[in-house]
């Protein structure tokens, strides 16, 4: 590959699991110029996140092949999970890796969103680095409300979709595409049950309200395991490192006398934002130091 993209789509798929598994051997099927490198499937958070490089129409094929599957087999009006999200494929972004640029996942953003919201039928809203709209560059302000607050803008200027039809896929919702820098998806888990706890930590290492920089976090409860998770997207690991993140939320959970139990990091990370023995200061879940982005490389 002359020039390396890694594109992270996230499905809305409740607790369906045979409908990950039919997403992800649809993107497989797409030809052999991708490689898929990870799948993690989350049911309590409702949610399929799959780690797929390639380049240019190779790329846009494969992630297309699973958005259209996903549309086809699964139906938003029933799904289930405590994750944010406005449509049965959320979202997807694209990240220059290497020798890549920001404009050419600004082109593939443009290319698959047109496809999907002419052949597919969703409407589509571009968020994230060279937004179409400069206010929807933060995730959260285009899905804020879920998909009851996306149908209520979705007929006015305000709301508008950037790509296809002015209403909601009647069972698969809406989707944001874009593109954007590496993001590290990192759930620290409490011993304790009490979502408030969770909540409350989340507040307050969130960047928009003064904590860490390049911070978001939710607080949510995990209903299989009776926990409550702090849920963080570290946006800029380098101010930020995972560790920094995880001495944080276990420094507040112990004033409250409650410790962390164990966490997990969704999909890939780059290897500058790894250290020895992370493995087990971080109490990571499944962690043998394959997950790293230079390995696929």
């Amino acid at each position: 590959m002359e020039k390396i993209i890694e594109c992270v789509p996230n499905f809305s798929i409740g607790k369906d699991t045979s409908a990950a598994q039919q997403i992800v051997s649809a993107m497989k099927s797409a030809g052999p110029n991708v490689i898929i490198a990870d799948h993690s499937l989350d049911t309590d958070h409702g949610r399929l996140v799959v780690t797929v490089f390639g380049e240019n129409d190779s790329l846009k094929d494969a992630v297309y092949q699973g958005v259209k599957k996903a549309v086809g087999i699964i139906d938003f009006t029933k799904h289930s999970g405590v994750h944010p999200c406005m449509g049965v494929v959320d979202v997807i972004p694209f990240v220059p890796i290497k020798r890549a640029t920001f404009n050419d996942c600004v082109k593939l953003r443009n290319d698959i969103s047109s496809k999907i919201g002419a052949e597919l039928h969703l409407p589509v809203y571009i968020y994230g680095n060279i937004a179409k709209r400069p206010e929807r560059k933060e995730l959260s302000y285009v899905r804020r409300g879920g998909i009851e607050g996306v149908a209520e803008r979705i007929c006015t200027p305000e709301g508008k979709p950037d790509f296809g039809p002015m209403k909601l896929h009647p069972t698969a919702g809406a989707v944001a595409v874009g593109a954007r820098d590496i993001l590290i998806a990192f759930n620290i888990n409490l011993k304790t049950d009490d979502i408030n706890i969770a909540k409350e930590i989340a507040e307050n290492i969130r960047e928009k309200n003064g904590g860490l920089r390049g911070v978001r976090a939710i607080g949510v409860y995990l209903e299989s395991r009776n926990i409550a998770q702090v849920a963080v997207n570290i946006v800029n690991f380098r101010s930020s490192s995972i560790k920094k993140v995880f001495d944080t939320v276990s420094a507040q959970a112990a004033k409250k006398n409650i410790f962390v139990e164990s966490s997990e990091i969704i999909g890939l990370i780059p290897k500058d934002a790894s250290f020895e023995g992370m493995g087990s200061y971080l109490k990571l879940l499944d962690w043998d130091g394959s997950r790293i982005i230079e390995n696929y490389l």
